[in-house]
């Protein structure tokens, strides 16, 4: 199997930050959080909290969206899944993410992937666990997967080095363009 981070790999920006730009111009109440944003994004910086709780009060802007809107923004966003990705897709192709898991539901189902990406309960912005991310995705892949091999991993992040280390080949995503871990 091969297996994909999705932000800034196969999906050239960070949907999570794309969806919450498009909520605000959509959905007036979620402008109501912008304070708990601020403060989010300003304990994350100084270290104050870890990044699951500062991802949690930044979801609060969820309360303000309707059920559906993963749905439409993916109709509005799909065709930006990146075109190397969709030309050596395989059936048995594995997206693993720390997005929340009900945003990317959407294009897994589009696009046909397997997913496993963060449990963020979409009503409250609430976790049911860890943020899926680094180490974690590297638990999570053993705990659905067992020993399964790792054909080859993408992703733009060195924190995904866990996650890279159980693969046959990976391969780091750039702007430039793909190169070897």
């Amino acid at each position: 199997m091969n297996v994909y981070d999705f932000d800034k790999t196969i999906y050239p920006r960070d949907s999570t930050a794309q969806f919450y730009l498009w909520c605000l111009r959509r959905y007036p109440g979620a402008w109501l959080t912008l304070p708990c944003t601020a403060w989010a994004f300003l304990c994350l910086g100084l270290k104050l909290k870890r990044k699951t709780a500062c991802k949690q009060i930044f979801y609060r802007f969820l309360r303000h969206v309707p059920a559906d809107a993963p749905e439409t923004f993916w109709r509005e966003h799909i065709g930006a899944i990146c075109p190397w990705y969709l030309a050596q897709k395989r059936p048995d192709d594995l997206i693993i993410s720390a997005s929340p898991e009900f945003l990317l539901a959407p294009a897994a189902r589009a696009v046909g992937f397997a997913l496993m990406a963060s449990p963020v309960d979409q009503a409250t912005g609430r976790y049911d666990g860890e943020n899926c991310h680094g180490a974690e995705k590297v638990r999570r892949f053993r705990e659905r997967y067992g020993d399964a091999p790792v054909e080859g991993f993408w992703s733009d992040s060195r924190s995904d080095a866990p996650m890279a280390a159980l693969a046959a080949h990976a391969w780091l995503v750039t702007k430039d363009g793909i190169v070897p871990w």
